[in-house]
């Protein structure tokens, strides 16, 4: 299930941008943040794929969701202008921003390409 992140949330679970200035994901596996506002059309459209794909690939990437009107230190950290904005975020090297409401296929295809994870890898449960 995807999980919602504060300020606080993401500086522990994601990146200290307070402490550091070059890019580290604190993370232990690959994750895609989903910044949003409950009042935007094309988020609630994605959000649905989100849940789906957070049980489907469960253990091995984080579904996070950033609520772009509540957290608005964060999206300006990252320069949100329009939403959803995701962030792709590998365990290696910088992360990858992708604008818009996408398809499933389209976070599947990023999931390998970007994380290096296939669905058929994948065992449901």
């Amino acid at each position: 299930m995807a999980e919602h992140l504060t300020k606080e949330t993401f500086l522990e679970k994601v990146f200290n941008y307070e402490q550091n200035k070059e890019w580290k994901y604190n993370g232990d596996k690959p994750c895609i943040i989903d910044f949003y506002a409950d009042w935007c059309g094309p988020c609630r459209m994605v959000a649905p794929i989100l849940e789906e794909l957070s049980k489907e690939y469960e253990g091995k990437l984080y579904v996070y969701k950033i609520d772009t009107e509540a957290e608005q230190e964060l999206a300006s950290a990252f320069g949100i202008r329009s939403i959803p904005s995701l962030l792709f975020v590998p365990m290696e090297g910088q992360p990858q921003m992708a604008m818009g409401a996408l398809p499933k296929e389209a976070f599947e295809k990023a999931f390998k390409d970007i994380f290096g994870i296939e669905k058929d890898q994948i065992v449901n449960k």
